[in-house]
């Protein structure tokens, strides 16, 4: 297991933290395969009522890392990201964010799947797809016109625009802002409250709420073809160079 998603657990929370701060938690395949472990260890067990996520350093994650989808694997239904997708669209214990930094890409997209999202002051929401020749994600094109509504949506993933904490609040991505020094007390002591509460009730009421699931899961395959169209493409890899290039300057 790559120790650059770390776990710990304390009173039926565990946690699950990016530690790769010196890449803003950028995620590489052997994160996302630990990530995958980490999740399905947790519904297993029945110690853990609930899963909080978050990240070392200056963010909670810069999303995918770029180079490593450059230099890795063909993108396919097998790839390690794909579990974590999987996971999390069916996940049914309770999960927390907390988030903060510049968060980008899939670290946004993820919290679309998470039942609390508690940010820090500063957060910037971006997710730059397009920008990067690519296709939205995690059913993210299914869920996010759902929450905000389709003209903010496209907003959101056809222009790349960012959100700022309070803003994301106000439109439902994030249920609270806090100062950057409470981000993980707060986000603890939600995930806390939920481990406390029925853990059958619990569960069950998070399934009425999120629906059947299997239109979720063949938007995430849908879009999981049409991204790996795009990691082939020499629209994407210029794209990329270009961002690498920056950078380094």
């Amino acid at each position: 297991m790559s120790e650059q998603v770390l776990k710990s657990s304390n009173d039926g929370v565990c946690e699950l933290r990016f530690d790769r701060p010196e890449k803003r938690n950028a995620i590489t395949h052997q994160m996302y395969q630990s990530l995958a472990a980490h999740l399905q260890a947790a519904l297993a067990d029945q110690a853990v009522r609930a899963v909080l996520l978050s990240g070392a350093g200056a963010s909670f994650s810069a999303g995918n890392d770029l180079n490593d989808f450059l230099t890795g694997p063909e993108f396919t239904s097998a790839h390690p990201v794909m579990d974590v997708l999987r996971t999390l669209a069916t996940f049914d214990k309770p999960l927390v964010a907390a988030v903060h930094g510049t968060t980008v890409g899939i670290g946004v997209t993820m919290l679309l799947h998470c039942d609390l999202v508690v940010a820090a002051h500063g957060t910037q929401l971006l997710m730059p797809f397009v920008a990067l020749a690519l296709v939205p994600e995690a059913g993210s094109s299914l869920l996010l016109p759902r929450l905000v509504g389709q003209q903010r949506a496209a907003e959101l993933l056809l222009l790349g625009e960012g959100l700022e904490a309070a803003a994301a609040e106000r439109l439902g991505l994030v249920n609270r802002v806090v100062e950057a020094d409470r981000l993980l007390d707060e986000a603890r002591s939600l995930a806390q409250h939920l481990a406390r509460q029925p853990a059958e009730a619990l569960r069950a009421t998070k399934r009425l709420l999120r629906g059947d699931p299997a239109e979720l899961l063949a938007r995430i395959e849908a879009e999981a073809k049409l991204f790996g169209a795009c990691l082939k493409s020499e629209e994407f890899r210029a794209q990329v160079r270009a961002v690498l290039a920056r950078s380094r300057g």
